[in-house]
């Protein structure tokens, strides 16, 4: 039942904040701030040097609470246990990888791979992912999930790249199921405007309980 239960609090979190950075503790420090506006997913990239232990840290600060800890931009299985070890909550790719989709079904992880075309989320689909990433969702448009969800009613998308507050209605409108957002969100982070983060967060969070009414 693990694997469920992460499901609906991923689903719950409605928006995924994705955090790069130049250091773990750069990364760890984004994270929180986010965090402390509200936002309850955290995907922590593997392009962050030592990025499993920022995932480490943060998994055991928020252990217990509804705060989502996950590792993003996962290239290969190995990459994937180190987090799921590490403490990673659920794993995301930028494109999908069946190695990756058989280590997350072992650990019963949930998977969120890139996907683009409706041959690799159906392929993604017969590997067990959970939830499809719409990736780039800055070319894809909320019109593409409507063209997905059209012959594959079942799948849940969380479109990543070109979400900001103005078109995140537009996202759900068209059936996404949770967004992920990047710099948008987190780019005052850049210049160590932690505050900048928190304020952001904010603003995401309070436009999706608007949207969710």
């Amino acid at each position: 039942m693990q694997r469920v239960e992460l499901l609906k609090k991923i689903e719950a979190a409605g928006v995924v904040a994705v955090v790069r950075g130049e250091s773990a503790d750069k990364a760890v420090k984004t994270s929180q701030a986010a965090v402390d506006g509200g936002i309850k997913g955290i995907e922590l990239t593997f392009t962050v040097p030592n990025a499993d232990q920022a995932i480490g840290t943060l998994a055991q600060q928020y252990q217990g609470t509804d705060v989502m800890i996950g590792a993003g931009t996962v290239l290969d299985p190995v990459a994937a246990r180190i987090a799921i070890i590490a403490g990673a909550q659920f794993i995301v790719s930028p494109g999908f990888s069946k190695e990756v989709a058989k280590i997350c079904n072992l650990y019963q992880i949930p998977y969120m791979p890139g996907c683009y075309t409706i041959t690799e989320v159906t392929t993604a689909l017969q590997y067990g992912a959970d939830i499809v990433k719409l990736f780039p969702g800055s070319l894809a448009s909320p019109s593409a999930v409507s063209a997905i969800k059209a012959p594959l009613p079942q799948v849940s998308i969380m479109p990543t790249g070109g979400v900001n507050l103005e078109n995140m209605k537009d996202w759900f409108a068209a059936g996404v199921t949770l967004v992920g957002a990047g710099s948008g969100l987190v780019k005052p982070a850049d210049k160590g405007d932690y505050a900048g983060v928190t304020a952001n967060a904010k603003e995401y969070v309070a436009e999706f309980k608007r949207i969710k009414g």
